[in-house]
């Protein structure tokens, strides 16, 4: 039972709303002064306050302060004959819960109870409501997805009520976590189906090397003044939760999603983007930087330099800067040298979220911190909100420029281990092999035995690529069950999942 405090000096004349909560099933204490009305605070559990201003006295103001101080998050709600501007911004500073002008009617009460007290337990019920009245038409949308749109489409919904869901104690989203899997594993088919037919008959949808092509350039081409901004590891949904902030500043003129290519990690989809190639090409053309697999040096030390072949290939004659943003300290020098640019293209790459993951995996601490999605999309928040990177984006709307805002690709958190076996030149990733003669347990694995013919290099004549999908990853048996519980439920990409392919690309205008 819910139980109110009633705060008023002429309490006899309420009598009728007493009786009326009670009905109601609420438990109601009643006090006819300011002193009364904080001892009431101090000694008995309480769910809301209702606080007359006009009080004999200590004035409502006065206790209103007190209350706060002895029980911060204590909802109360200031009644008064008063509409006197001052009285409401004291009021609102002290930080009340809501404000009421007398006379108050019993609809007016309830409704602030609704919206103070079980505010969360209907917030829960209509968005279970929701989330089941459209479980049918979401599974019918799996059943029937056979297009790269329909497959976004499908994923778009599952975020959007993973993002719903996520701060309601809900047994839907056990019920959500299933029906993702069960449309992982069919969009994990129509990829491992589609996949090769896209690059042999020259016809796939839009995918990282087609960014600046069809995004950028026309932008460019139209005198537009862009920052390219690359957030390493950024998925559809930590977008969407970072999405206020950035409104503060920007104008949504575009949010469309784009496909990662295979595999989906930095080294591949990166270079591919900022190339305008896939790798194979890249090695081909610009040996020098292309870096193998089995290499010891960093994969994506060339950017800058594939960047530029880009717009030299199409004939492109914009001045561009390149920034490479690792630790906040350099996210504030970039940001002082923001006044003095004069380039119409600016690429930023932002790499906290990728830390983020790897620290994750390799920190007790952060696991605890980070031990799901929404756990994960909070901490992207917080980054976003308190680091250098928020000022970021506030100077460059202040500058003018528009913002195109991307990824190389996401991540997908994995539960299931599976053995694969390959040779000491087999690569360390857990989502994507390649190497020579991998023998690999699981059915749903995606393998590339051609790798040429999909733009992938080829480290010897008989490597292949050999990808997980779902939420499966790999393992060697050597220590097996050590190495299957350190990276359960943990955050990895480079394989074939919805979160790690389908991938934001985000148009912002300033304001």
């Amino acid at each position: 039972m819910s139980r109110i405090l009633w705060a008023d000096d002429e309490i006899d004349l309420l009598k009728p709303y007493i009786i009326f909560l009670q009905e109601k099933g609420y438990d109601v204490l009643t006090a006819n002064n300011g002193q009364d009305a904080i001892d009431y605070c101090r000694n008995e559990p309480l769910d809301i306050v209702f606080l007359d201003e006009n009080m004999p006295g200590l004035s409502g103001l006065e206790t209103l302060e007190t209350i706060k101080s002895l029980r911060p998050s204590l909802p109360v709600v200031m009644i008064t004959k008063s509409e006197e501007e001052r009285i409401m911004e004291q009021a609102i500073g002290a930080k009340i819960a809501d404000y009421l002008i007398k006379p108050v009617n019993p609809n007016q009460i309830l409704l602030c109870l609704k919206k103070h007290i079980h505010q969360r337990e209907i917030v829960e019920k209509h968005t279970n409501r929701g989330y089941q009245e459209e479980f049918s038409d979401i599974s019918f949308m799996i059943d029937t997805a056979k297009t790269v749109e329909e497959w976004m489409a499908v994923y778009k919904q599952l975020s959007h009520w993973d993002l719903e869901l996520q701060n309601v104690d809900s047994s839907m989203r056990e019920m959500l976590h299933m029906q993702s899997q069960q449309a992982n594993a069919a969009f994990a088919k129509f990829i491992t189906k589609n996949y090769e037919n896209w690059f042999t008959s020259g016809e796939r949808p839009m995918m990282s090397p087609d960014i600046f092509k069809n995004v950028l350039f026309p932008m460019l081409d139209k005198g537009e003044k862009v920052f390219f901004v690359v957030i390493d590891n950024f998925r559809y949904d930590q977008w969407k939760t970072i999405q206020p902030l950035i409104s503060e500043f920007f104008n949504v003129a575009n949010e469309s999603t784009y496909l990662s290519i295979l595999p989906t990690a930095t080294q591949y989809a990166r270079n591919a983007i900022f190339a305008g190639l896939m790798p194979l090409q890249i090695q081909e053309m610009f040996p020098n930087l292309w870096v193998d697999e089995d290499e010891e040096e960093g994969k994506n030390l060339n950017e800058k330099e594939l960047i530029q072949t880009q717009l030299d290939r199409f004939r492109k004659h914009y001045g561009f800067s390149y920034f490479k943003i690792n630790e906040s300290d350099f996210c504030e020098r970039v940001i002082k040298q923001l006044k003095g640019l004069q380039t119409p293209l600016n690429v930023v790459v932002l790499n906290f979220i990728d830390m983020l993951s790897h620290s994750r995996t390799d920190s007790k601490m952060m696991r605890e911190l980070c031990n799901d999605e929404a756990a994960y999309r909070s901490l992207t928040l917080s980054w976003f909100k308190h680091s250098p990177t928020y000022e970021l984006f506030r100077r460059i709307a202040q500058l003018g420029y528009k913002i195109v805002l991307t990824t190389d690709h996401g991540t997908v958190r994995v539960q299931n281990p599976v053995q694969i076996i390959g040779d000491k030149n087999t690569n360390t990733n857990l989502r994507y092999k390649v190497g020579k003669s991998l023998n690999f347990q699981s059915k749903n694995a995606f393998e590339i035995t051609h790798p040429k013919q999909v733009g992938l290099p080829c480290p010897n004549v008989s490597s292949s690529y050999v990808f997980c999908t779902g939420e499966e990853f790999f393992g060697y048996p050597n220590n097996f069950n050590y190495y299957a519980q350190y990276y359960r439920n943990t955050f990895q990409h480079g394989g074939i999942s919805m979160e790690e392919l389908i991938i934001p690309l985000i148009t912002l205008d300033p304001k």
